[in-house]
């Protein structure tokens, strides 16, 4: 017998203020077209006054709370995937722990960027796996409306806030792909490329600081990055691409989508892809896509699942799950 970590909840939490591409014409030298043709994204949702990377965690963990049918109270652990947390310390992830009633257990973040939800899955399923946890909460949050330099417009109209959130529950399967839960993970990172994706601010200049991307670099680093992990991550598990039922990848932008599918020889039509309506969310769009996927009638119980990602550091890694 094998110890899974089990996905038995998933949620999520958007800010109710959308932002078409066309609210960016007033400001910037940009066109709807131009942003859509680059970038595939559409619309994105920008955080209110009432709105915080810990409130938005708190509504898309209770909503996964709601879907396992559990409470926080049955909860062992909250990891929290942010780069945009409220406050240099403490960790939001505590912030999330009072806010949803919880005085037990433990709680931290993790920041890898973009593919911090990956590196959170990864630390969850080793939390199950030794005993460490039965049951954990992983939140991707992020409110980067918040660290953007509204002059630039190759970086301000890529991103967007959100939440999502995914209960994992240690179960016992037979150590064989079919077994419900995270099968395998792989992570990697490379701190030499730190100059094509970060912010430039906090200790060093005591300031917030403002996202600062080369794109093209990125973008010449992510399909082949991600394409890697994937086939790792899958060789690990013992499948093959044509056993994938759905590829969630992080939705940063169509274009990487459309060529990371192409490189493992998935149609796009076993792709969850949302970042139309997103925009680049971060740490909280693979878990965003993974709850509006399950909404939406796509994933469903037993599918098997692939999810990728890249992100400042550069940081990038993928899981492979089944549902």
């Amino acid at each position: 017998m094998t110890l899974r970590a089990v996905v038995t909840g998933v949620g999520h939490y958007l800010p109710e203020r959308v932002v078409p591409n066309s609210e960016f014409e007033k400001t910037l030298d940009t066109t709807d077209e131009w942003i859509r043709s680059r970038s595939g994204i559409e619309n994105r949702h920008f955080a209110g006054e009432d709105d915080s990377t810990s409130s938005m965690a708190v509504a898309a963990a209770e909503a996964a709370l709601a879907d396992s049918g559990c409470t926080a109270q049955d909860v062992d652990a909250i990891i929290v995937a942010t780069s945009t947390a409220d406050l240099t310390f403490p960790s939001t992830a505590t912030m999330v722990q009072a806010g949803l009633g919880m005085s037990h257990g433990f709680a931290f973040d993790v920041q890898a960027v973009c593919a911090g939800f990956v590196y959170a899955l990864a630390n969850a399923n080793a939390l199950i796996a030794s005993g460490q946890a039965r049951r954990v909460l992983v939140i991707g949050s992020e409110t980067f409306s918040r660290i953007m330099d509204w002059t630039d417009r190759g970086t301000c109209v890529l991103f967007g806030d959100g939440a999502g959130a995914l209960l994992l529950e240690g179960q016992e399967g037979q150590g064989t792909p079919a077994d419900r839960g995270i099968l395998a993970t792989d992570l990697n990172s490379d701190g030499r490329h730190k100059d094509l994706l970060y912010v430039d601010g906090g200790s060093s200049t005591g300031t917030t600081g403002y996202l600062r991307m080369q794109g093209n670099q990125v973008f010449r680093h992510a399909i082949e990055k991600l394409a890697t992990t994937a086939q790792t991550a899958m060789d690990r598990a013992g499948v093959t691409a044509a056993d994938v039922d759905w590829i969630v990848p992080h939705q940063a932008n169509i274009r990487i989508i459309q060529g990371t599918a192409k490189k493992m020889n998935i149609s796009m039509d076993r792709v969850v892809v949302t970042v139309q309506d997103h925009g680049n969310t971060s740490a909280a769009s693979i878990p965003l896509a993974l709850s509006v996927g399950q909404q939406r009638g796509q994933i469903k119980r037993g599918d098997l699942v692939v999810t990728e990602a890249i992100g400042g550091g550069l940081a990038w890694g993928s899981v492979v799950l089944r549902w």
